[in-house]
C-alpha cells in the first residue's frame, strides 16, 4: 500500500512547477523569473502612451475651462479664479455637476470618486480588469468637473486613465492576474510621473498604494513605466520642477527639527480632519432622498457658492500652491484656503463627482505651512509650506516615504529632505493612531473590503521543513512529498496544490525513504513564534535573570 502511495505521489509531484522548485533550491533573495523583461519591455510602452494620455487630459481641462468660463475655445490651461461672471458664476460648478451625474448612470458608475481607491478597487476585487470604457469617460468626467470649477487635481484621474489604459493592454495577451495588475499599476505611476514630474514619487505611490508588496517582479516594470513617463514628459509638457522654489539652508539645529516634528503633528491633525470631513459628507449625501445622480448637482452648488467667496478655491490650483510656496502669504489667501477650500472640496468629494486629491492637499498643506511661518523658526521663504506640504500628504495618504520625495521632485531642493523626514513621519505617526483608514483605503472598506498595508517579511519564509516536521511516520505516508531544506512556504504551497494536510519529508537523492512527515499543524509553529516574538517582552539585559512580560 505503501509502496503504491509512493508511486502516485512521485506522479503528482511531477505536476509541480518545475520553475519554482529549482528557485526554491537556490534559495536566493528574490523569487524574479525572465517574464520580467517582456513584462517590462510592455511597461515602457504603456508609460510613453501614459505621458500622452496626461498631457491630452491636461488639455481636455483647458478646453472646458475655457469654454465654461470664458466662452472661448482654447487648450491654454487657465484659473477659473479670473473668471467675470460675477452671480452667475455658481451656476458653473452646478451644470458641470449634473453632466458628470448623467455620464455616472449612463454610462459608468466607475468614474465616480477620485481614481486611486477605484484603481486599487480593480486590482483587489476585479482581477485587474478595466473596462475599456472607463479610460475614456474618466478622463472626460474629471476635466468637465475640473473646468467647472471642482476643486480637485487631475492626477487622480491621470492615474485612474493610465491604470485603465495599461489593464487594457494586459487583457490583449496571456497573462496571469499579477502580471495584469503589474500593467495596470505601471499606467498608473507613469501616469502620475507625467503629471508632476515625479518619476520617484509615482513609484514609491505605487508599491505603498497599488501593488501590495515590493518585489521585482512588478517594481521593475513600473519603474521602467514611470521613467519613461518622466523622458517623455520632457518633450510634450516640458521640464520640471512643477513648482520651484528659493533654496533653503543645508544644515539646520535641533530645534528647527523639534519644529518640524511640531508641524508634522499639526498635518496629522489636519490629514484627520480632512479625512473626516470627505466621509461625513459621503454619508450625509446618502441619507438624501434623492437618487445618487443628482448628489453632484448639490455638490457643485456649494462649489459655486465657495468659488464666489473665494475664487482661488476653484480649480486644480497650481497657481496658489506656487504663490504659498514663493511666500505670497497673504492671510486672506491662508485664509481662504484652510477654510472655504476644505469645505467645497470634502462636500464635493462626498458627493461622488469625479476628480483627484492631490493637488487639494498640496494647496492646504502648503496653507497651513504658511500660518506656521508667522511662529516658527525664520528658514527661508516657503520653509515651511514644503515642510507642511509633504506632511499632509504623509498623513492622509498614510505614504510617508512618497509624501516626502514627492515634495523634493516638485521643487528639486534636496536640503529639504530631513526636515521632510520628521514631518512627513511625525505626520503618518498621527494619523496612525488616531483613524484606523486612510481617506483612500476607507472608501475600498466602505464597499467590504479590508486592506491592510503593513508589509513584512512572512515568518513561513524564514524557517524550513526540517526545523518543525515529526521524525515519527508510523502509519500510511500521503503521496505528496517536501524536502527538509525547502521553506515552509513551498510546504504550504505545496499542499495547497494537492489539497492535502501532510506531506512526507524526503531526501532529494531518496526519495523512496521518508525520514519525517509535516502537517498543517506543524507549520503554525512559525506562526506562533512570530506571534511570541512580537508580545512577549523581556529584559535582556539586568542585574538578575531576565523576565518575561
Amino acid at each position: 500500500m505503501k509502496k503504491r502511495m509512493r508511486t502516485l505521489g512521485k506522479k503528482a509531484q511531477r505536476a509541480w512547477d518545475q520553475q519554482e522548485i529549482e528557485l526554491e533550491r537556490s534559495l536566493g533573495d528574490f523569487t524574479t523569473t525572465y517574464r520580467v523583461i517582456p513584462l517590462s519591455i510592455a511597461a515602457v510602452a504603456i508609460g510613453i502612451v501614459a505621458a500622452y494620455i496626461a498631457w491630452a487630459l491636461i488639455r481636455l481641462i483647458g478646453i472646458f475651462t475655457n469654454l465654461f468660463y470664458f466662452g472661448r475655445w482654447s487648450t491654454s490651461f487657465v484659473s477659473p479664479a479670473d473668471n467675470h461672471l460675477g452671480v452667475w458664476a455658481i451656476l458653473v460648478p452646478v451644470g458641470g455637476s449634473l453632466i458628470i451625474g448623467f455620464m455616472a448612470r449612463y454610462g459608468s458608475e466607475r468614474i465616480r470618486g477620485h481614481g486611486i481607491p477605484e484603481a486599487i478597487e480593480s486590482i483587489l476585487m476585479h482581477g485587474s480588469r478595466v473596462h475599456p470604457k472607463l479610460a475614456i469617460l474618466k478622463p472626460i468626467s474629471s476635466a468637465i468637473s475640473i473646468g467647472s470649477g471642482g476643486p480637485f487635481g487631475a492626477e487622480g484621474p491621470i492615474i485612474m486613465t493610465g491604470g485603465a489604459f495599461g489593464s487594457m493592454i494586459a487583457q490583449f495577451f496571456h497573462l496571469t492576474a499579477i502580471e495584469r495588475r503589474t500593467l495596470l499599476v505601471a499606467g498608473a505611476a507613469a501616469g502620475m510621473s507625467a503629471t508632476f514630474a515625479a518619476p520617484v514619487a509615482a513609484v514609491l505611490l505605487a508599491v505603498e498604494l497599488l501593488l501590495f508588496e515590493w518585489k521585482p517582479r512588478s517594481v521593475i516594470p513600473v519603474a521602467l513605466a514611470s521613467a519613461a513617463a518622466a523622458a517623455t514628459r520632457w518633450s510634450v509638457l516640458g521640464h520640471g520642477p512643477l513648482f520651484p522654489v528659493p533654496a533653503h539652508p543645508p544644515i539646520m539645529g535641533v530645534h528647527v527639527l523639534l519644529a518640524c516634528l511640531l508641524a508634522g503633528l499639526l498635518a496629522g491633525v489636519l490629514s484627520a480632519l480632512l479625512t473626516a470631513a470627505v466621509y461625513l459628507a459621503e454619508d450625509a449625501f446618502q441619507r438624501l432622498p434623492i437618487h445618487w445622480m443628482w448628489w453632484p448637482a448639490i455638490g457643485g452648488l456649494v462649489v459655486g457658492i465657495g468659488g464666489l467667496i473665494f475664487p482661488r478655491a476653484l480649480g486644480v490650483g497650481y497657481d496658489t500652491i506656487t504663490d504659498l510656496l514663493q511666500g505670497h502669504v497673504e492671510i486672506a489667501l491662508l485664509l481662504g484656503v484652510l477654510i472655504v477650500k476644505p469645505i467645497i472640496w470634502a462636500t464635493a468629494l462626498g458627493s461622488g463627482t469625479s476628480g483627484g486629491v492631490l493637488a487639494p492637499l498640496l494647496m492646504m498643506g502648503a496653507a497651513l505651512g504658511g500660518v506656521e511661518s508667522h511662529f516658527m523658526p525664520a528658514m527661508g521663504v516657503g520653509f515651511w509650506p514644503l515642510v507642511s506640504l509633504g506632511a499632509i500628504l504623509g498623513g492622509t495618504m498614510r505614504s510617508p516615504f512618497t509624501g516626502m520625495l514627492f515634495a523634493i521632485e516638485l521643487t528639486h531642493d534636496t536640503n529639504m529632505l530631513l526636515p521632510l523626514l520628521v514631518s512627513c513621519f511625525a505626520a503618518h505617526g498621527f494619523t496612525v493612531l488616531t483613524l484606523r483608514r486612510s481617506i483612500l483605503t476607507e472608501k475600498v472598506a466602505r464597499r467590504g473590503f479590508h486592506l491592510s498595508r503593513e508589509y513584512s517579511v512572512d515568518p513561513l519564509e524564514l524557517l524550513r521543513v526540517s526545523d518543525v516536521m515529526r521524525p515519527d511516520v508510523e502509519g500510511a505516508l500521503p503521496g505528496i512529498v517536501t524536502y527538509p531544506e525547502e521553506t515552509l512556504r513551498t510546504a504550504v504551497h505545496r499542499m495547497a496544490e494537492h489539497k492535502v494536510t501532510h506531506l512526507a519529508v524526503t531526501n532529494r537523492d531518496d526519495e523512496t525513504t521518508a525520514i519525517g512527515v509535516v502537517n498543517l499543524e506543524d507549520l503554525l509553529q512559525a506562526r506562533t513564534r512570530n506571534l511570541q516574538e512580537e508580545r512577549s517582552r523581556e529584559r535582556v539585559l539586568g542585574m538578575g535573570t531576565g523576565r518575561r512580560a
